[in-house]
């Protein structure tokens, strides 16, 4: 259940991340939320293994955002260069 749980944080984040950083993806809408899927359980496995927080804290919440906007702009950088 915790896997189901990061991945619709990682929908929410996804979006949100997209109104954080406005602009023309190279993927398109589907995308940018797949990366805040990734985003989101990549800032939710390393903030749990690092012990920053614990289960249902809110910081999580924060991380998956943070996360979903450094996978959100390192695929812009690596799309742009193509």
């Amino acid at each position: 259940m915790d896997l189901l749980g990061w991945i619709v944080v990682g929908l929410l984040t996804g979006a949100l991340a997209k109104l954080i950083m406005p602009g023309r993806d190279p993927g398109g809408c589907i995308v940018t939320i797949l990366l805040g899927i990734a985003g989101a359980l990549l800032a939710g496995f390393v903030g749990r293994l690092a012990g920053v927080y614990a289960p249902g804290e809110r910081a999580g919440f924060i991380a998956a955002i943070l996360g979903a906007i450094a996978v959100l702009a390192l695929y812009r950088f690596f799309a742009a260069r193509r």
